[in-house]
């Protein structure tokens, strides 16, 4: 039987869900490493950076070349926050849900481009549904948490240590709570980028089709639950929107 709390919360917000899917992201990252130009695009801070530099070195046209991931990602954005009440109501289905389906997809299709292929087609389509999907998952189980990249997650295993240590006389550990989410995340999207690494190595482009089984299992489990067990439930936003 289900506990009050974990009723409170839609399985989109569930914990497993966005272990895995920070997976993924780690995965992607190795992935986009070691084989899509030596970058990473789960996030957009390095291309700022790297725009920054391109522009104070007078190197113009290098300092355009960055706003394509920069714009993608804002397009991602965009797009994330304008299409899911229509198509929730059309279609009776959670955006969350569509979305794990459109990953798939564009995962299959990435790995199904040549080796010789530019890389900026993988990096560009990466940061668009990377940053679709930091913008729909915001909150596992009432934690706010990223599902693309660890920095915050990092600081907040920092943080969790520094709580421990003022409250290690106290009987209440319930902070225990958010640092274990936080240090998990970080453990998971490890164990992505490891995985991806491996499987880059071993498969070359191909490798990206090893993703589409977790992202297949959880597109899978949240129309489950569209469909059936939180029919009703459509409109009700996660947590953190």
């Amino acid at each position: 039987m289900q506990t009050e709390q974990e009723k409170r919360f839609l399985t989109c917000e569930r914990n497993w869900v966005y272990f895995t899917l920070i997976c993924v992201a780690g995965f992607w990252g190795a992935y986009t490493y070691l084989l899509r130009g030596g970058i990473f695009c789960n996030a957009q801070t390095g291309n700022v950076v790297l725009m920054g530099l391109a522009l104070g070195s007078g190197e113009w046209g290098k300092a355009g070349y960055y706003l394509v991931p920069i714009s993608a990602y804002i397009l991602g954005a965009f797009v994330s926050e304008l299409v899911p009440n229509p198509l929730k109501h059309r279609l009776r289905v959670r955006w969350d849900t569509i979305l794990m389906l459109v990953e798939m997809l564009v995962v299959l299709a990435l790995g199904a481009l040549p080796d010789s292929a530019p890389v900026q087609i993988s990096q560009v389509v990466i940061n668009f549904i990377a940053s679709m999907q930091y913008n729909t998952f915001r909150q596992a189980e009432g934690v706010p948490v990223a599902t693309t990249f660890v920095t915050n997650h990092i600081r907040q295993v920092g943080v969790g240590l520094a709580v421990e240590l003022r409250h290690r006389a106290s009987a209440d550990k319930t902070h225990r709570l958010k640092w274990a989410r936080h240090a998990g995340m970080l453990l998971f999207f490890t164990a992505g980028a490891v995985a991806g690494t491996v499987c880059g190595r071993l498969l070359g482009g191909r490798s990206i089709w090893v993703t589409v089984l977790p992202l297949g299992v959880i597109f899978a489990t949240l129309l489950r639950a569209d469909l059936t067990t939180e029919r009703e439930l459509v409109e009700q936003k996660p947590s953190g929107h």
